[in-house]
């Protein structure tokens, strides 16, 4: 095995490897050639060449987003890193955890008009849980120079060489262990800013740099019965209780505390899609009961009646703007959070911050509650019923547009399949139909755009076993077509592009959607397809235009095959807000 001759890209690779950061995305790059070697070299290593940064970031955030554990990126020098940055934000906002290896030339070559040089000490600061610029490793020539260029008698000359490297090292040392640990233990994004000197590509048999490793250490706040007491007290009183989950992983709350959830007459558990609970009493399509009655006469009964008196959140980011803006008018009296990192203040009536997992908070609170008798959960299920029939009914209405690709796609979706969904259109549709307990969903709603939506799905696939389908629209997808551009797509791989002609979400939103200017700046309107992004990646095409073929499309499109496959449906550009706007319309009259 070889290993660079750099003690610094020894350090970070071998504490990388002793924390079981174990899948490194590299893009190519000179500057970052010591740890590439590092990594590449050796086998405890899953390596990942993408050359688009971007891309490659978010390509990152897929696999650490399955896996719930730090994933690295590894670039050059320059402008390289800040195409990490919408990963970054996203990881950010969303929790996972992403560890980015930024290469650096030294210090006193930063500003000087070096090429592929910008200042990127602390670049990501407003964004990143930690940031650690490393000390550059000591060489002989750094006795006549100093960081200003200039010949100076450093240091070096008055402690001697071998005390400095060995301050440099323990500093270095220090610094990648905080930051590593920090990513695990808060579970976010850090960046190792990291110089080297040339020569940058010499290698070794040996490896000479054994770091202490400092493991991380996770705590969450216990909830004593002293803490919870009044808490339970308020709880037990209120007759109108209202959960809300956002963004939640897969299965990583106990059935056995949902249930009880769902049995409690007083209590409405509202779920999205990203949620991944169910239950037949929860309320997975919130907008399906708030939109319609903001179109009632007497909207304003409904809503105090929805009202309720505790709100207890926990999850990520909520989708929904008819939630948020339903409880920012109609606020609770009591909003509590839990997280074991952070609590918005969302709806503007924040009151406490549980410190600690969903599962650890309902383990002692819940063995506390007591049923209280109350009608709320029965009205709204009677409601939610309704809603559901006029659903069904409003679907055999309606022309081929976006609602009914959504219908059909949604629910022929097998199984056994995890389901990315781009952010836009794409996230509000699903939003509205009941997907199966069985597929796992995932969408990029930290800072919810629509620019690595496919890097991401990409690189989940490649970190689970079970088979992906992406659904995304038009401008999501040719957005970030650099997705394509890697070798690690499987051959089950599957795309579903909604492909309205532009931005059709911008049609629904307020604003004068008959002029030019709209076209061209809002909707920002095309005739692109992706058959030839098909051709160049290697991917299967099919293309479908009409409701007759959707059908034995979209069961072609699961069939076993040799490369991955993309279905490309087009949909009228002009109908689908009315549609969707008229749907709500008809849901408050049935």
């Amino acid at each position: 095995m070889k290993y660079s001759s750099i003690p610094l890209a020894q350090t970070v690779s071998a504490l990388c490897k002793a924390k079981g950061i174990e899948h490194i995305i590299i893009s190519p790059g000179s500057r970052n050639a010591p740890l590439t070697i590092s990594f590449t070299e050796d086998p405890y290593f899953k390596t990942y060449s993408i050359v688009d940064e971007r891309s490659a970031a978010f390509f990152a955030l897929g696999i650490a987003q399955q896996l719930k554990k730090p994933t690295a990126v590894l670039c050059t020098s320059g402008s390289a890193l800040l195409n990490y940055y919408p990963a970054i934000s996203e990881a950010f906002y969303s929790d996972i955890p992403l560890v980015v290896l930024s290469a650096d030339r030294p210090s006193y070559k930063i500003d000087i008009g070096d090429g592929q040089t910008i200042r990127q000490d602390n670049v990501y600061e407003r964004h990143i849980l930690y940031s650690a610029n490393l000390k550059q490793d000591l060489r002989e020539e750094d006795m006549a120079i100093s960081g200003d260029g200039k010949n100076k008698p450093l240091m070096e000359a008055q402690i001697g060489p071998v005390k400095l490297q060995q301050a440099i090292q323990k500093e270095n040392e220090e610094e990648i262990n905080k930051a590593l640990n920090i990513a695990f233990e808060e579970s976010g994004p850090v960046h190792l800013n990291i110089p080297f000197e040339e020569p940058l590509y010499h290698k070794t048999g040996t490896q000479f740099v054994f770091p202490e490793n400092n493991m991380p250490k996770i705590k969450r706040e216990k909830l004593s019965a002293e803490v919870l007491n009044p808490y339970v007290d308020i709880w037990n009183k209120a007759q109108r209780k209202m959960i809300l989950v956002g963004v939640n992983a897969p299965d990583c709350v106990e059935k056995v505390f949902l249930e009880q959830l769902a049995q409690d007459p007083s209590v409405l558990v509202f779920t999205e899609t990203t949620s991944n609970l169910h239950h037949s009493n929860f309320f997975p399509n919130i907008d399906k009961i708030i939109a319609p009655i903001e179109k009632l006469e007497n909207a304003h009964e409904f809503f105090r009646e929805l009202q309720p008196e505790v709100l207890l959140t926990f999850g990520g980011m909520v989708v929904s703007k008819k939630i948020k803006a339903f409880l920012r008018k109609y606020r609770p009296k009591h909003h509590w959070h839990i997280d074991a990192k952070k609590a918005y203040n969302t709806y503007y009536c924040l009151e406490r911050h549980f410190k600690t997992t969903p599962n650890l908070f309902f383990q002692d609170f819940l063995k506390e509650v007591t049923p209280v008798k109350s009608d709320f959960q029965t009205k709204w299920l009677k409601i939610k019923a309704k809603r559901s029939n006029a659903h069904k009914e409003y679907i055999t209405q309606i022309p081929f547009s976006d609602f009914k690709v959504y219908e059909r796609v949604l629910k022929t979706i097998p199984e056994n399949y995890q389901l990315q969904l781009s952010n836009s259109s794409t996230i509000r549709y699903a939003q509205l139909f009941q997907l199966h307990e069985k597929l796992q969903v995932f969408c990029n709603r930290g800072t919810s755009g629509i620019d690595g939506s496919s890097s991401t799905a990409v690189g989940a696939a490649s970190a689970t076993n079970n088979p992906t389908i992406l659904i995304t629209g038009d401008l999501s997808f040719f957005y970030d077509s650099n997705a394509l551009w890697n070798n690690y797509i499987r051959p089950d791989f599957r795309i579903i592009v909604i492909n309205n002609g532009g931005g059709g979400i911008f049609r629904i939103l307020p604003g004068d959607k008959n002029s030019e200017n709209f076209d061209n700046y809002f909707e920002t309107t095309h005739n692109l397809n992706a058959k030839g992004l098909c051709s160049t990646y290697g991917f299967e095409y099919k293309s479908v235009d009409c409701e007759t073929d959707l059908e034995s499309s979209i069961k072609h499109l699961y069939k076993k095959s040799s490369k991955p496959c993309l279905l490309e449906i087009f949909t009228p550009r002009k109908m689908n807000d009315e549609i969707l706007l008229n749907y709500f319309t008809f849901l408050s009259k049935n």
